[in-house]
């Protein structure tokens, strides 16, 4: 006998701690409908961007918006002013930006992979990823100075130089952590737990992946070639050995396999910055005060970060808008649970490496 209740997960729960609940419609252990509640948190950020703040301050407002993605959020308003004021960096600061937004695309990942591990029982591997992203962690703050709001882009350069001693650094850690990933992906593609039997389950297909404007990680597993890498002319990623990784089975497993090699990719991109880096200032005198409108996109660890900037010419600006790649994720992350069973739930939940807090802006 069919029996159909209602479940909620989140937002106060163990495989879920975001300011979201998800309210699963279940036919005994099936899901059969699902409604998302994003209402929980609102931070007033973008508010404060155009009512406290003057727009040199801005950028590091923003960064708190999210801790695992903080130098993204800096860059992509640091970019729109930018366009606004007429200004466009040289190579060389082009280059530290995307090295730090490639290191923080490995440790997010890495969060990522370790909570998949810590849902599937792996609680010593969790461990074991976590202690293995410290070292990003090291270079980041040895870079910028701080461990999670690092303070490092600014309008017009960045706010710090790489020196010989920081380049050594990057290259030792990040060699050691290519080995301990080349180790983590046998892991993951021959582990039956860990990975193996979550092929076939929160499966999203290529065409729902068009369907819902999926994007990021979840896109990308699903075979749907979509990374503002390839697009945008911000930043010079094809000069330093961007690749797009694309899977195609749109499940858990080939969700942790982007990520995985997108770690690989990145890294090998982090030590072509460092060993090329072009000759030039860290910093350059921008004048003038942000007229017009402005709109950047970014790819963040998690896809699209969308932002629009609007000024009058005067030092508060009169709208920032920020869309995160999370919320502009939940209709396709919705479609996915429907047909899955209950108990998968809370694997395809960090398959979707949800960041709900900085959509709460």
């Amino acid at each position: 006998m069919k029996k159909t209740v209602q479940i909620p997960l989140g937002s106060q729960h163990i495989s879920l701690l975001e300011p979201i609940r998800f309210k699963f419609e279940c036919e005994n252990e099936k899901i059969i409908g699902v409604d998302a509640d994003v209402g929980f948190v609102h931070r007033g950020v973008e508010l404060a961007c155009t009512r406290k703040f003057e727009f040199k301050q801005v950028g590091y407002v923003v960064a708190r918006v999210c801790g695992l993605c903080a130098i993204t959020h800096s860059l992509s308003y640091t970019l729109a002013v930018e366009k606004l004021l007429g200004y466009e960096a040289n190579d060389r600061i082009k280059y530290l930006r995307m090295l730090m937004v490639e290191l923080d695309r490995i440790h997010s990942h890495m969060l990522c992979l370790a909570h998949t591990a810590e849902n599937a029982g792996f609680e010593a591997l969790f461990m074991q990823i976590m202690a293995q992203r410290e070292p990003v962690m090291d270079i980041q703050e040895a870079i910028s100075g701080n461990r999670v709001q690092f303070d490092y882009i600014s309008i017009g350069g960045v706010n710090r130089d790489l020196t010989p001693d920081l380049s050594a650094l990057i290259h030792k850690n990040l060699a050691a952590l290519s080995e301990k990933v080349d180790a983590l992906m046998m892991l993951f593609d021959t582990n039956w737990s860990l990975s193996l039997k979550y092929k076939g389950i929160g499966v999203l297909s290529l065409e729902n992946a068009y369907t819902y404007n999926a994007l990021g990680p979840l896109a990308r597993a699903a075979g749907l070639a979509s990374d503002v890498r390839s697009e945008s002319s911000d930043l010079p990623y094809e000069a330093v050995g961007y690749t797009m990784v694309l899977e195609s089975s749109g499940d858990i497993h080939a969700r942790n396999f982007v990520r995985l090699r997108e770690i690989v990719n990145s890294i090998a991109m982090c030590r072509n910055i460092v060993d090329n880096l072009p000759v030039g200032e860290i910093q350059e005198k921008v004048k003038g005060k942000p007229k017009g409108e402005a709109v950047v996109r970014v790819e963040a660890p998690r896809g699209e970060l969308f932002y629009l900037v609007r000024g009058s010419g005067q030092n508060i600006l009169e709208r920032v808008r920020i869309k995160t790649p999370t919320f502009s994720g939940i209709p396709a992350m919705m479609e996915v649970f429907k047909g899955s069973q209950y108990a998968d739930a809370p694997a395809i939940l960090a398959s979707f490496d949800p960041c709900m807090s900085c959509t709460a802006k």
